[in-house]
């Protein structure tokens, strides 16, 4: 009989060791589309951005719709020019699309100019809101923080554990003043040039009410 008691409590204090452990483990997460939503700096970022996507997919259209009109002109002249001078044409017309073609990705290519000009503009944010999450993480002694923006896998999570607002409290900003107008975290996409070449894209913060 003592023994069977001995294992009892035994088992008793490690289920109680096991409970302290695991609650010394503090978890929590972060909704970063919604943190975003609150910062102007961010939004600013978004329209320069914009600005710069829709001027460039004008020159890439403009490009491409010259080469159209050069082209439609060569079929309609083909018969009445010599083998030289068709040959000098062909040239032109493929020199103009390689052009096009190079500048298109100079601009919207993995490395190109936009999505340089997204990390320049992005990286500080993105900066400023880690540095407000590590510091509450610090101070609340968090083990791990989620971000439920980037992952998918999140399949619940219970406001009680989101810290959202504490981030933009952290950083000077009030939770629930989502800001509105073009810029709100979605890149215009190039539209209407051959062969695009995706950018990145960003989506738009979420307005839905935190857990405090």
């Amino acid at each position: 009989m003592k023994k069977l008691n001995f294992i009892y409590g035994m088992m008793a204090f490690l289920l109680l060791l096991g409970s302290t452990t695991a609650s010394a483990q503090k978890f929590a997460y972060v909704d970063s589309k919604y943190i975003l939503s609150h910062m102007p700096e961010y939004m600013a970022a978004q329209r320069e951005i914009n600005d710069l996507s829709s001027e460039w997919q004008s020159q890439v259209e403009q490009k491409y719709n010259t080469i159209d009109q050069l082209e439609k002109a060569y079929q309609a002249e083909k018969v009445l020019l010599t083998e030289d001078m068709r040959k000098k044409r062909e040239e032109d017309i493929a020199a103009r699309k390689q052009e096009a073609m190079e500048f298109q990705r100079s601009k919207f290519g993995v490395d190109g100019e936009l999505f340089k000009k997204r990390e320049e503009l992005v990286a500080p944010i993105q900066e400023q809101i880690y540095s407000a999450i590590e510091e509450l993480s610090s101070a609340s002694q968090y083990m791990v923080v989620f971000d439920k923006a980037n992952h998918s896998n999140m399949l619940y999570t219970n406001p009680k554990f989101d810290i959202s607002d504490k981030v933009l409290k952290k950083m000077g900003l009030k939770p629930g003043e989502v800001l509105d107008g073009k810029g709100d975290g979605e890149e215009e996409k190039p539209s209407g040039g051959k062969n695009e070449t995706p950018k990145p894209g960003n989506e738009k913060g979420n307005p839905s009410g935190r857990g405090k």
